[in-house]
């Protein structure tokens, strides 16, 4: 269901946003409500037949993609979460037998967490039962908008990353 494009006032300087920027952020604002809802969650798992919580799902996704075990502040920053919430999800998910602590072998003192087989399988379950609905969802598109769409997200995504760096080395230098 689409709207007619609104502008929008900038909070500091009043000037008005350009439309397709506010139905960009509009956009991406919907689809975020719609993938984090906990009905979402709950038919995600229930097909994969994995029980997790939703903030169990993208630690378990970060950790089977990274190249080895992780330090959990490790996992905290790349999830842009804090650190006490990854060591529950990260205690829940040991005793699930997802993920196990190993040593970390660059100190003694602390530990890295590691997916276990178990876990690799459950992300892979997840991830499946979410393409497939995903895939069910957009039957109607052409493999050709598909990947239209799949490139532009991309784009879009590496775009928001690099100016969040900008912005932090601005930040960084005194905001110059």
């Amino acid at each position: 269901m689409s709207t007619p494009p609104r502008s929008a006032a900038h909070p500091q300087t009043g000037a008005a946003a350009p439309p397709d920027i506010v139905e960009i952020e509009r956009a991406l604002s919907r689809v975020a409500h719609m993938l984090t809802r906990a009905k979402q969650h709950d038919r995600t798992v229930a097909v994969a037949g994995v029980p997790v919580d939703r903030a169990a799902v993208p630690l378990l996704g970060a950790l089977a993609d990274a190249p080895g075990p992780l330090r959990p502040g490790e996992l905290a920053v790349r999830l842009a979460v804090e650190a006490p919430h990854v060591t529950r999800q990260v205690q829940r998910l040991e005793r699930a037998g997802y993920v196990e602590r190993v040593p970390d072998p660059d100190d003694g003192r602390a530990q890295r967490v590691r997916i276990t087989g178990a876990g690799l399988e459950a992300v892979e379950r997840v991830r499946a039962a979410g393409r497939q609905w995903m895939a069910e969802a957009l039957g109607g598109w052409s493999p050709q908008e598909r990947s239209q769409l799949a490139g532009l997200v991309h784009r879009m995504v590496d775009d928001f990353l690099a100016h969040s760096e900008h912005l932090a080395r601005c930040e960084g230098r005194g905001g110059e």
